[in-house]
């Protein structure tokens, strides 16, 4: 019997097979994750070229991924799905070598919120992924583009595309000059706003600090925090600004809640962790059905922009 991760395609050497009818984890490093309990994906399989099938499970509590109530799933549990099954599918099935390090440029997710709820045992999604677009360097892939559709039982609860490319440590190294996580200076955490303005339970979950400027905040970089930074960095991951988006629409709403249900983020540099970063709500409808957008900052440059769809509630 094949181990029911394993790809036909995997270059990887062969992994303990886990008894017929029991469902472990991914190996965690295939998603880039430290913590087992931070690792959401189950299985993987493939019958043809650029086609997947990935499974996953969701816990029915978590710290930032389930509601405060804990009564339904949040649309960003969705976008770290999709993103652990890129690196899952960049590992097993187009030989990227552990240890590469990945960039996120692009992800547009669409989330059905009423088909979010949290029922009397974990959710197990089920993800149909479409790889396109993949650019090579040196004959080996150093890109590409992905398509997923997020299914629970017989209902499809979301859809992606996302855009990520990656690199050798080595020459990753290059890029940032010599920044690692041990030599870059956090910035001293700024207090911030009161957990219900962005529906969080606990203060050390809230990631904006007030600004003098309506709908502006600057971002909270707690690199203490054990799922943003889930292991050591050397920049803000890209889930934590999406969770920046997140409050920020929270914030900017609380009068009229609205909640987010999808996002379309383009990356365009590293957010650095000793450079302050605001996050401005400009309230100009975006792409693909958006209807606010949110732009991070640094200094004279834009770090990302994201378009946000909402819903009542």
């Amino acid at each position: 019997m094949s181990h029911p991760w394993q790809l036909a395609t995997t270059p990887l050497t062969e992994t303990p097979v886990a008894p017929e009818g029991l469902t472990a984890t991914v190996p965690r490093q295939l998603v880039h994750r430290a913590s087992v309990a931070e690792t959401f994906l189950t299985g993987a399989t493939s019958t043809e070229a650029d086609r997947f099938t990935v499974f996953a499970e969701w816990p029915r509590a978590h710290q930032l991924h389930v509601s405060p109530d804990r009564s339904a799933y949040e649309p960003l549990l969705v976008a770290e799905t999709v993103r652990q099954a890129g690196t899952l599918i960049a590992h097993t099935a187009y030989e990227v070598p552990l240890g590469h390090q990945f960039v996120l440029t692009e992800l547009r997710i669409i989330t059905r919120p009423e088909h979010l709820a949290i029922g009397t045992a974990p959710a197990a999604p089920v993800l149909h992924i479409t790889v396109s677009d993949v650019t090579r360097r040196g004959g080996r892939p150093a890109g590409f583009r992905y398509d997923a559709e997020i299914r629970l039982g017989d209902r499809r609860v979301g859809s992606a595309h996302v855009a990520a490319t990656w690199t050798s440590a080595a020459v990753y190294r290059r890029l940032r000059g010599g920044r690692t996580a041990a030599t870059v200076s956090v910035l001293p955490l700024p207090p911030g706003l009161p957990p219900a303005v962005v529906d969080r339970a606990l203060p050390s979950d809230v990631v904006l600090a007030p600004a003098e400027v309506p709908d502006r905040w600057q971002l909270r970089v707690d690199t203490g925090h054990a799922v943003f930074f889930d292991h050591p960095l050397d920049h803000v991951p890209g889930m934590l600004l999406l969770e920046a988006v997140r409050q920020a629409i929270r914030a900017r709403t609380r009068k009229s809640p609205r909640r987010p249900a999808s996002f379309h983020a383009v990356f365009h540099q590293y957010a650095e962790l000793d450079l302050p970063l605001w996050i401005e709500a400009v309230g100009d409808p975006g792409a693909h059905g958006t209807d606010v957008q949110v732009v991070g900052r640094q200094g004279k440059s834009t770090v990302f922009e994201c378009g946000v769809g909402t819903e009542e509630g």
